[in-house]
């Protein structure tokens, strides 16, 4: 449920840029999520079609970019990448493993439309 707060958060964001950019409308909204991130795609966007009714954001279309995640083994310094779960090194087996990339979570971009791009 937590996504919940994050997608109030998004909502939040994108309406404080548009109204410091005048925006009529927010069509766009870019998101960057790391495949170990807990976060929920679906989620977001069942959120997010509820509470921006009635808002700048309303039909704003949600775009999801999954970053996949890349570990660092700590005995062989191995770098490799996973589809999901953490897995031990390919290399060596080792379970002493840092990671580098996949747990990232944020707004990239935000698309809008203003009076003048209307005309």
């Amino acid at each position: 449920m937590h996504e919940l707060s994050v997608t109030e958060h998004i909502l939040n964001l994108s309406l404080q840029y548009a109204e410091q950019h005048h925006a009529t409308r927010v069509t766009d909204i870019y998101l960057v999520i790391g495949r170990l991130s807990s976060i929920v795609d679906d989620s977001i966007q069942f959120y997010w079609d509820i509470i921006s009714q009635n808002t700048l954001c309303q039909g704003a279309v949600l775009h999801f970019e999954r970053i996949p995640a890349q570990l660092l083994c700590l005995d062989c310094e191995y770098t490799y990448e996973i589809p999901a779960d953490l897995t031990p090194c390919p290399s060596c087996s080792s379970t002493r493993i840092k990671v580098l990339q996949g747990e990232e979570f944020y707004l990239d971009s935000i698309a809008i439309e203003t009076a003048t791009e209307e005309k």
